[in-house]
């Protein structure tokens, strides 16, 4: 039973407005490390760098996280989302870009504490790691394969 009524696209608007947000996100933050990486520990340089990546985190990531899974949420129970193949596979690729934005969350503080774990390369190697999960959930989504 369809509980959203005319409400239902605009959910779905919702919910693809905010993981276009999501995404770019999560296509910035990376390239933001790598630059970060660039400066020395401690300098005026390092700490914009910080400023501008717990910006981004506070006001467009965690944000939009947030909203792409309530709405995503209503729109699974909406359709019976659970008993398609197809989402599963969607929900597994979320899941990934849910724990990735995790991961991102942390590896800003570690930089803030003036700590560079990660190679400059391996931070632009894990920048395409949305790009794939993306390709995977439209397919999923758009396509249907099973």
């Amino acid at each position: 039973m369809p509980y959203l009524g005319a409400a239902y696209l605009w959910v779905k608007a919702a919910h693809l407005i905010f993981v276009i947000f999501l995404m770019a996100g999560l296509f910035m933050m990376p390239r933001f490390f790598v630059y970060h990486h660039q400066c020395a520990v401690g300098s005026d340089e390092d700490r914009k760098w910080i400023d501008r990546e717990r910006r981004l985190l506070k006001i467009i990531l965690n944000p939009s996280l947030i909203l792409v899974w309530v709405f995503g949420l209503m729109l699974m129970v909406e359709i019976g989302a659970w008993s398609f193949g197809w989402f599963h596979l969607k929900l597994l690729f979320v899941l990934g870009l849910s724990a990735y934005h995790g991961w991102i969350v942390s590896y800003s503080r570690k930089l803030a504490l003036g700590l560079r774990p990660l190679t400059e390369r391996r931070l632009r190697l894990l920048n395409e790691i949305p790009g794939v999960a993306a390709a995977v959930i439209v397919v999923a989504v758009i396509v249907k394969p099973f």
